[in-house]
């Protein structure tokens, strides 16, 4: 690593060596010589004069490319793809002459971003699971544990502490689904010719359209694409980009939420994100204890929302057949849109393993309020011994008015004393004692989490632990 030149840190601090190496020079411009390779053995197979022998050169020199040589070349000819042609045809001088042969810049190009962005989604897939699976042990473990509900951050009715995490989990579901669907509906770009009308091949192959469309065929087949985009310009649709963006946004949406409530109940001990032995929480604050790995997650998620935005700009304004201005944004925008949401599904992973959860707080937290959150039931109650729903409401609302205010002036909490003696409600004390068990307040919470962990259950064969160790 060199000290004195800028380096991404998504690339020294934050994204996997998987996705570094799927981004890299030896992956992009290996993957365009079999491209090409996949070009000239098809054209060879369909008659075009092509040799077996120029195709098994361009095989046996894909992988040792002479960078020099094509950073020089491309500074004479301003051009990176005949720069990279020239650079081949030197490698595997037999075949110098049909490398390339009826193709444009963007069959390159093109092809490759899609074979690198369909293989960072399906690792991507497998990142999300292994969150989704942390969650799911998480909580179907703590699928009955009462805790404090919250809305407009204020105290609300009891959940369960794996109610909670599931339902960031289901957010991660729609995540898996959306993925899916992008995945589901990539198409391979193809060999098209310059504005996409493969007149070209036309020529090539004297009109025989079957063979231009086997051509295509194979090629694709050859990368693991099952078909081509039915009609394009030069490019393959730059809709393509926003749409995996989108997803990727998604993602830190998901991620961003879970990992903010935890920053938030953190704050008084409910749960704290994982924490080593020797880590140093402040530089002057010797005794803090900071959600820095949550922290970390919603500032990389935000990075990744604003650069999803780049796409859609991009693809509005798409100039007929093609254009180029939208180069330099999506070699920038793309890779780093993944590498960022590799980053933040490796944070999660982390957080997600190591989540820790202080029961006696989080017990202690939820009795504080309990007597205010079981009010609707102590007054359900009393109705059935035959009180007045309206006037217990009014009850209700003028001693907890006066036990809040008591409790403003650090006093403790004496409402059920107030409720106890008030003869509307005609309850005694241990009988509201009774009343105050958190678990009968949580109405269908374990029976909601036991439902999306089934449906979840199965998908998590394919969930895949974090390349290597994780910054923190």
């Amino acid at each position: 690593m060199s000290h004195d030149v800028y380096e991404s840190p998504l690339a020294g601090r934050y994204a996997s060596p998987y996705m570094l190496h799927l981004f890299s020079p030896d992956m992009r411009f290996q993957t365009w010589r079999r491209l090409w390779t996949a070009l000239a053995r098809a054209q060879h197979d369909l008659g075009l004069p092509v040799t077996e022998e120029q195709v098994r050169q361009l095989e046996q020199h894909i992988t040792d490319i002479d960078y020099d040589t094509a950073r020089q070349r491309e500074k004479e000819v301003r051009h990176d793809v005949m720069a990279h042609v020239y650079t081949y045809g030197k490698a595997a001088p037999l075949a110098a002459g049909i490398i390339h042969l009826g193709a444009t810049s963007c069959y390159v190009t093109d092809n490759a971003d899609l074979i690198l962005y369909r293989d960072g989604l399906v690792y991507l897939r497998g990142q999300l699971l292994a969150v989704m699976k942390n969650l799911s042990a998480f909580a179907e473990k703590y699928a009955a544990t009462p805790t404090l509900g919250y809305t407009h951050y204020q105290p609300a009715q009891p959940v369960t502490v794996g109610k909670r995490a599931a339902l960031w989990l289901q957010d991660l579901l729609s995540d898996l689904e959306e993925l899916d669907f992008v995945l589901g509906s990539l198409r391979f770009l193809g060999c098209r010719g310059t504005t996409g009308t493969e007149a070209s091949f036309m020529d090539l192959f004297d009109g025989d359209e079957a063979k231009i469309d086997e051509m295509n065929r194979r090629i694709a087949a050859e990368f693991g694409f099952d078909a081509c985009f039915t009609v394009c310009g030069q490019t393959y649709p730059r809709k393509v980009d926003a749409r995996i963006l989108n997803c990727l946004s998604s993602i830190a949406q998901s991620v961003y939420r879970m990992a903010n409530d935890i920053r938030l109940l953190q704050h008084d001990r409910q749960l704290e994100e994982p924490f080593e032995e020797h880590q140093i929480g402040s530089s002057a604050m010797a005794y803090k204890r900071n959600p820095m790995r949550c922290e970390r997650i919603c500032s990389l998620s935000r990075y990744l929302m604003a650069d999803a935005m780049n796409a859609p700009m991009t693809a509005s304004v798409q100039w007929m057949e093609r254009t180029l201005d939208d180069s330099a944004n999506r070699r920038l925008s793309m890779p780093e849109g993944f590498l960022c949401a590799d980053a933040i599904l490796r944070l999660a992973q982390n957080v997600t393993d190591g989540l820790r959860v202080n029961e006696k707080v989080v017990d202690k937290t939820i009795r504080e309020y309990m007597p205010f959150l079981a009010t609707e039931n102590l007054m359900m109650e009393a109705v059935k011994r035959g009180g007045d729903r309206q006037q217990l409401h009014e009850r209700v609302r003028v001693h907890s008015m006066a036990a809040t205010a008591r409790m403003k002036d650090g006093e403790p909490c004496d409402l059920l004393d107030r409720l106890a003696g008030d003869p509307a409600f005609g309850m005694t004390r241990p009988e509201l004692d009774r009343l105050m068990d958190p678990a009968r307040y949580i109405g269908r919470c374990p029976q909601q989490v036991r439902a999306l962990l089934d449906r979840i259950a199965p998908l998590l064969k394919d969930a895949r632990s974090a390349d290597g160790g994780v910054s923190l």
